[in-house]
C-alpha cells in the first residue's frame, strides 16, 4: 500500500514538474524585450510605445532596455547607423534585405529576436508600427519576418479647416480667430491625440491646418502689437494648445503645416490702419508687406518646425507679378527673417498652393531663393470626379511635377460627396495612380470626405454627433495606404479591405467583401453625374442637392466651369453637345450623358443588392452599419432621380431645334419620375442627416442659393422642385394654346435711380443706339435689350482699365444695384493679351458673389461693333457712399436701378454664333 501511494506520489510529482517547466518556458517566451539606443528620439519612442502595447495586448510581458539581454527574446529598434541596432544585427545573425530611402525601414528575424532598422527616426517609426499591425492581425508575435519598406509619396498629410460653416458677424470669409467659441474643439488634447494616432496609424506625415490669417491669433509682432485679435489669456491658450499639436505631431513623424491666405490682415490692424481685411482688388501696400513679414518671422521663430502653406490667389487679384513679388519678397524673406533670429538654417517646408495664381512662374522665381518648396494643386477641383485626368489641368500638374520640386495633390473639399459616406478603394486607388502616372505628383494632401467646414463632426442626426475620424474611418485608410503603395494586386486588395468590414462589422470574409461592393458600386455614382452634366467642380455646387432643369438645359447662364468636362473627366460630351449631335445625326464620341444616366441606375441597384448580401451577418457596430445602408439606399434614389431628369432634359432640348410641344411633352414623365424619386430622397435623409453642405454661405449658389444656413436640406428643397415641374406643365399648357404663338412677354422697364458718381468716371451717357460707353474710342451701341433703353451709363476709359482696373465711387440715399457688362468670352483665354475683364468665378474668388454679382442676369444683352456680346450682372449696394472695384480689362458699367426693381432674367439674343436659344422660361 506504501509502495503504491508513493508510486502514485511520485507521478503526480513528474506531472507536476513537467507543468510547471512548461509554464516557466511559455513565460519565458512570453516575455520580451524591447530595446531603443539610448536618448532614442521621440518617434522611436513613440513607436517602441505602439509596439508594446499591440505585445501585451496579445498577452506578451514587455520591457524597454537600452541594450539587449544576454538571453531572451528581444526587439531592438534605432536607425540603421544606430550601434544598438548594428550590435542586434550581428548578434542575432540577421542578414535584411535592401537599403531603404526616406522613411523607409528594414524587419528582420534570428536567434528569437527581431531588429527593426529605420533609414531615419520615421522609418524605425514606422517599422514599429508594421510590427505592431502583424501582431494585432495574427495575435501573436510572427516568428519569422524578413521585409524592407518604405514610402512611395513622400508628403502625405491631412487637414483641418480652422473655420466654419457660417461667416462670424462683420467679417469676411475665411476670417476666423482662434478662440474657445469659435472652436471649442481646437483645445481638446484628448481629441487630437486621437487623430494624431489616427494619422500616424494610416502613416501620414503631414497635417494642414487651413485658415485666413491665424497669424493674430498665434504670435504677437513688436512693431504692431495692436494686430493681435484675440484677448490674453486666449493667446496663452492658444501658445500652450498649439505647442502641445506640434510636439504631439513630430513624436509621430507629422510635420504640422498651417496654411494661409494673402493678401488677409486681421481685423484690428486693418481698423487701426483704416483698410479692409481683404481686398482682392488692392496693390500691394508697404504697411501690409510689412506686417506680414514680420507676421511670419515671429511665428517661423515660435515654432521653427512648423512649415507654412501659402494661398497666394483667391485674395490677391488673379495672376500676375504681384504674386512673384509677394512670395519672394514678403513670404520667403519673412522665414529667412525667422530662422536667422535662431540662428538655424533648416528650413520648414513651404508649400505653393497653385490656385488661382502662375505657380510654375512664381516657382522660377522662389526657386534660387529658398529649397525646401513644394508645389500643390487640386487633383479633381474641389470634387471627386474621375480617376483619368487629361487636357490642360493634367499638363499644369506635370508642369509642377517638373520643376525639381514635390507636387502635392489635393484632394479638396469634396463638393459632389457630401454629407454621405464615400469609400471606393477601386476608384481611390485608381486615383493615386493617376495622381503618379498622369501628373507625375509625389504628395498627397487629403480632406476630410464630408462636413470639411464642420470639423470635427459629421453631418448625420445622432446624439451625440458623430466625429468624421470614426465615422469616415475608410476614407483615410484607403487614399493612405495607396499614398504608401499605389500598385498593389487588386484580387489582394478586395480580401484586405474586405476582412477590415468583416472586423469592423462582425460578419464573415465574404460579407465584408460585399460591403466593400457596395462602397465600390455606389462610389462611381457621384463622380459619374458631376462630371457630365456639372455646372462646375466647385463647392458653389452642392450635387447631392440636385439640379434645376434650366441648370440642365442652360448650364452657361449659371457660370458653367469649362475646366470639369475638359480635364476633370474623361472625353465624352456635355448635353448640350448630345443634343446637337442628335439632331444633326452625328456620331457620339466618348462618355455621354445618356451613358451615365444608365451607369448610375445600374450602379445604385448593385450597391443595394451588396449592403442587403452582408446585412444579415452585421453582429457588431450595427447602428452604424444601418446609417451605412441607408446610404446606400439614398445613392440610390439619388442616382434613379438625376437619371430620370437627365433624359427629361435630353427630349427638353431636342426642343431648342424643333419647336415641338411634343418633345416637351415626352419630358413629362422622367420630371414626374424624377420628382418621385427625390421624395424617397427626403424621405432617406429627413431623420437622418442636420444637412448637405458644410459651407453654408452666399458663395452656395447650385441648385439655389445657400445663404445664412438655408437651403441646406433635402426637405428644403423638395418645394422648389415641385414648383419647377408644375410650371412646367403650365409652359407646356400655354404653349399649346391657340395664342401662344403671338404672345410676347411683357417688357419690364428699368428705371434710374437717384445716385451721385463722385469719382472714377470718365463722364455719362443715356443708354441707346449710337451711344459711346468709351471716352477715348469712337465705337458706338448698336443693339441692346430694351429693358435698358434710357438707363443712364458710366462713361469709362478703355485704356485705364486695361492698365488699372475699374474703381466707380457714388452716394446713394436708397439701396441700389448696378448693372455692370461684362463681354463674352470667346474660345481660350490668354490672361495677357485678352483686354477684357473676366468676371471673377466662386472656383477661384471667395468673394464673387459679395454683392449678389456672381449670376448672369441680361445674357447677350448688348452689341458694339468688333466686340463679343455683353453679358449683364448686378452689384448690390446699401444706402450711403460706396465704391464698385473691378479687376484689370475691359467691362461697361450700364447704370443704376432700384434695389428692390426686379430684373428681367432671360437671354436677350444678342449673338451672332451658335443656337443660343434660353429654356430657362420653360420653369418660370
Amino acid at each position: 500500500m506504501v509502495k503504491l501511494y508513493n508510486r502514485c506520489f511520485l507521478s503526480v510529482l513528474i506531472a507536476f514538474s513537467c507543468f510547471a517547466n512548461a509554464y516557466a518556458q511559455k513565460a519565458a517566451t512570453k516575455s520580451i524585450a524591447i530595446v531603443t539606443p539610448a536618448g532614442a528620439h521621440v518617434r522611436i519612442g513613440y513607436g517602441a510605445g505602439q509596439l508594446a502595447k499591440a505585445l501585451q495586448k496579445s498577452g506578451y510581458q514587455t520591457k524597454m532596455l537600452k541594450q539587449a539581454p544576454a538571453s531572451g527574446a528581444s526587439i531592438v529598434i534605432g536607425r540603421a547607423q544606430d550601434a544598438v541596432v548594428k550590435s542586434g544585427l550581428a548578434k542575432f545573425s540577421i542578414k535584411t534585405i535592401g537599403k531603404p530611402g526616406k522613411e523607409g525601414y528594414t524587419i528582420g528575424t534570428g536567434k528569437n529576436s527581431m531588429v527593426i532598422s529605420g533609414a531615419d527616426f520615421s522609418g524605425a517609426m514606422y517599422g514599429c508600427l508594421e510590427l505592431a499591425d502583424r501582431i494585432l492581425d495574427q495575435g501573436k508575435l510572427p516568428s519569422s519576418i524578413n521585409l524592407t519598406d518604405q514610402p512611395e509619396m513622400v508628403m502625405r498629410g491631412a487637414c483641418v479647416g480652422v473655420q466654419k460653416p457660417v461667416l462670424l458677424e462683420g467679417r469676411g470669409v475665411y476670417e476666423y480667430p482662434y478662440t474657445p467659441k469659435n472652436f471649442p474643439w481646437f483645445y481638446d488634447k484628448a481629441l487630437w491625440l486621437r487623430y494624431l494616432d489616427s494619422l500616424a496609424e494610416n502613416r501620414m506625415n503631414a497635417l494642414y491646418l487651413w485658415n485666413g490669417h491665424p497669424f493674430a491669433s498665434l504670435v504677437r509682432v513688436k512693431e504692431y502689437p495692436y494686430a493681435v485679435e484675440v484677448d490674453d489669456a486666449t493667446f496663452k491658450k492658444n501658445e500652450e494648445i498649439y505647442k502641445f499639436i506640434t510636439d504631439e505631431a513630430d513624436k509621430r513623424g507629422i510635420w504640422v503645416i498651417q496654411m494661409f491666405y494673402n493678401i488677409i490682415v486681421s481685423k484690428p490692424f486693418a481698423e487701426k490702419n483704416k483698410l479692409a481685411t481683404q481686398d482682392r482688388n488692392r496693390p500691394i501696400i508697404p504697411i501690409i508687406a510689412d506686417y506680414t513679414r514680420k507676421s511670419i518671422a515671429e511665428f517661423v521663430k515660435k515654432y521653427p518646425h512648423v512649415g507654412l502653406m501659402v494661398a497666394l490667389g483667391e485674395a490677391m487679384e488673379g495672376v500676375g507679378q504681384d504674386d512673384i513679388d509677394w512670395f519672394t519678397k514678403t513670404i520667403i524673406p519673412g522665414v529667412k527673417d525667422g530662422l536667422k533670429a535662431l540662428g538655424k538654417t533648416e528650413e520648414p517646408p513651404i508649400v505653393l498652393r497653385a490656385h488661382d495664381t502662375d505657380a510654375p512662374a512664381v516657382m522660377k522665381a522662389a526657386l534660387p531663393l529658398y529649397k525646401n518648396l513644394y508645389t500643390e494643386a487640386k487633383f479633381n477641383g474641389e470634387a471627386l470626379t474621375t480617376y483619368t485626368p487629361r487636357g490642360p489641368w493634367a499638363e499644369l500638374h506635370r508642369t509642377l511635377s517638373r520643376l525639381g520640386s514635390v507636387q502635392i495633390e489635393n484632394v479638396h473639399i469634396l463638393a459632389n460627396l457630401e454629407p454621405f459616406r464615400y469609400g471606393s478603394a477601386d476608384f481611390i486607388q485608381k486615383s493615386v495612380q493617376a495622381m503618379h502616372n498622369t501628373y507625375e505628383a509625389n504628395g498627397l494632401h487629403l480632406y476630410p470626405q464630408a462636413s470639411y467646414w464642420d470639423w470635427p463632426y459629421t453631418a448625420d442626426k445622432a446624439d451625440p454627433r458623430l466625429l468624421q475620424i470614426d465615422r469616415d474611418w475608410i476614407w483615410y485608410k484607403e487614399w493612405a495606404r495607396y499614398a504608401w503603395k499605389c500598385n498593389r494586386d487588386r484580387a489582394e486588395e478586395i480580401k484586405y479591405w474586405g476582412k477590415l468590414l468583416a472586423g469592423m462589422y462582425g460578419c464573415t470574409q465574404q460579407q465584408g467583401e460585399q460591403i466593400l461592393k457596395a462602397y465600390e458600386e455606389a462610389g462611381e455614382i457621384s463622380p459619374q453625374i458631376l462630371r457630365r452634366v456639372g455646372i462646375t467642380d466647385g463647392n458653389r455646387q452642392t450635387m447631392t442637392l440636385g439640379m434645376l432643369m434650366a441648370q440642365f438645359t442652360n448650364p452657361e447662364k449659371f457660370g458653367l466651369f469649362s475646366l470639369l468636362y475638359n480635364s476633370e473627366a474623361p472625353e465624352g460630351e456635355i448635353l448640350s453637345e448630345y443634343a446637337e449631335k442628335e439632331w444633326k445625326h452625328e456620331k457620339h464620341i466618348g462618355e455621354t450623358p445618356l451613358d451615365v444616366a444608365n451607369n448610375i441606375v445600374a450602379f445604385g441597384k448593385k450597391s443595394v443588392e451588396a449592403i442587403e448580401k452582408a446585412s444579415p451577418g452585421v453582429k457588431k457596430n450595427k447602428a452604424e452599419f444601418d446609417r451605412l445602408k441607408n446610404d446606400m439606399y439614398i445613392h440610390e434614389a439619388m442616382a434613379n432621380s438625376y437619371s430620370a431628369k437627365i433624359k427629361a432634359a435630353i427630349a427638353i432640348m431636342r426642343y431648342k431645334y424643333t419647336d415641338d410641344v411634343a418633345d416637351l411633352e415626352k419630358a413629362l414623365p422622367d420630371m414626374e419620375a424624377s420628382l418621385n424619386y427625390y421624395r424617397q430622397l427626403v424621405k432617406l435623409t429627413k431623420d437622418t442627416y442636420l444637412y448637405a453642405n458644410s459651407m453654408q454661405t452666399k458663395q452656395r449658389k447650385i441648385p439655389v442659393s445657400g445663404n445664412d444656413g438655408k437651403m441646406k436640406t433635402w426637405v428644403e428643397l423638395l418645394p422648389v422642385y415641385e414648383k419647377e415641374l408644375a410650371n412646367f406643365k403650365k409652359n407646356i399648357d400655354s404653349l399649346k394654346s391657340p395664342s401662344a404663338k403671338s404672345k410676347k412677354t411683357a417688357l419690364t422697364t428699368l428705371t434710374n435711380a437717384q445716385v451721385t458718381v463722385t469719382g472714377g468716371a470718365e463722364g455719362s451717357y443715356i443708354i441707346g443706339e449710337g451711344a459711346k460707353p468709351f471716352a477715348d474710342t469712337s465705337v458706338a451701341i448698336t443693339d441692346f435689350a430694351k429693358e435698358l433703353k434710357g438707363l443712364k451709363a458710366v462713361q469709362l476709359d478703355r485704356a485705364k482699365q486695361r492698365k488699372s482696373g475699374t474703381k466707380i465711387t457714388f452716394t446713394n440715399a436708397q439701396p441700389v444695384k448696378v448693372l455692370v457688362g461684362y463681354f463674352n468670352k470667346t474660345g481660350f483665354i490668354n490672361p495677357d493679351t485678352w483686354p477684357y475683364h473676366v468676371p471673377s468665378q466662386l472656383e477661384t474668388d471667395a468673394s464673387a458673389n459679395d454683392y449678389g454679382q456672381a449670376d448672369v442676369k441680361l445674357s447677350n444683352g448688348l452689341l458694339i461693333p468688333t466686340q463679343p456680346s455683353v453679358n449683364i450682372h448686378t452689384f448690390s449696394f446699401k444706402a450711403g457712399n460706396n465704391t464698385l472695384t473691378l479687376g484689370k480689362g475691359i467691362a461697361v458699367i450700364l447704370g443704376f436701378i432700384p434695389e428692390n426693381q426686379p430684373i428681367p432674367v432671360y437671354d436677350a439674343g444678342l449673338s451672332t454664333t451658335g443656337n443660343i436659344k434660353d429654356l430657362r422660361w420653360l420653369f418660370n
